[in-house]
């Protein structure tokens, strides 16, 4: 149970939520954001001097009742309630994220010669990609091992602020930040990712704003628009799929059928099957 993330998570959350969302009145003489600490203590039908003492990292570990009651008391959605029972179940004899890339996800990954794709770990580190994603970004098999991580490169790589001005790729950052601290409290003794986080706090005062919000969320689909210096403005979206057993996931770019960004991304991978070489890159 890692009681500082705990409480540094409850206080975020209770700040977060406007007592009109739990049925409270407003009231005019609120000192501070979000929930006091009593009337989250009366939601969750237990003590103040028991739930201050969890805001205050030296509470006794929470049964899984409570923590239910607690999860219903800050409106917690589906991520941030598997969050908050993974900071105090994590289990800290868990494994670092896995390099090694399935057979099967790599044939996988080769045979979408239509779309896209590559494979990611808990970290955001690149492990694995298709000749389609390497001709359409044009630059992963250029990059040195420490470069094909997704977070180091966005948040201290070269044009690291101009990516974090773009609202799209702020949001994306976001999304993956939240998926992170996500991670983490579901393999607390991860020591890779750790570190990852730990050198990224110390690098960067954007990912530290971030991570200071204690957002979490699972990473699942979203739209993406990119300027394609050949293909021009392409859209799609990346659907992101869970490696059973792993922390692997792949991220595959799938435009919407019949659109000119399906027809764009139709006549590159028709250029690239043309071509010699393998289906695969992996690091």
């Amino acid at each position: 149970m890692d009681r500082q993330q705990l409480a540094d998570f409850l206080r975020v959350r209770r700040a977060a939520i406007r007592p009109g969302d739990v049925g409270l009145p407003e009231g005019s003489r609120r000192r501070t954001p979000g929930l006091r600490r009593q009337e989250v203590a009366h939601l969750a039908g237990i003590s103040v001097e028991y739930y201050v003492r969890l805001e205050q990292a030296r509470g006794p570990k929470p049964s899984r009742q409570v923590l239910g009651a607690l999860a219903r008391a800050l409106v917690l959605d589906r991520d941030q309630r598997a969050h908050l029972f993974h900071l105090v179940d994590g289990s800290p004899e868990a494994a670092a994220p896995s390099r090694e890339v399935p057979r099967t996800v790599l044939n996988l990954l080769a045979g979408l010669g239509d779309f896209p794709a590559y494979v990611v770990n808990a970290g955001y580190d690149m492990l694995a990609w298709n000749r389609l994603a390497e001709v359409f970004m044009g630059y992963l098999s250029k990059l040195r091992v420490e470069e094909l991580n997704i977070l180091r490169t966005s948040f201290t790589g070269p044009g690291a602020a101009e990516r974090l001005a773009d609202p799209q790729h702020e949001g994306f950052l976001r999304e993956c930040v939240a998926d992170v601290r996500a991670s983490l409290a579901r393999n607390p003794g991860d020591a890779e990712l750790r570190s990852l986080v730990e050198e990224l706090l110390r690098a960067s005062p954007e990912f530290g704003a971030m991570w200071a919000d204690h957002e979490v969320a699972v990473r699942r689909a979203r739209t993406k628009r990119v300027d394609h210096p050949v293909l021009g403005p392409v859209e799609f979206d990346c659907q992101v799929l869970a490696v059973p057993g792993s922390e692997l996931r792949l991220i595959v770019y799938v435009p919407e059928p019949d659109s000119p960004s399906a027809e764009a991304i139709a006549s590159l991978a028709r250029e690239v099957a043309g071509r010699p070489g393998a289906g695969v890159v992996r690091v």
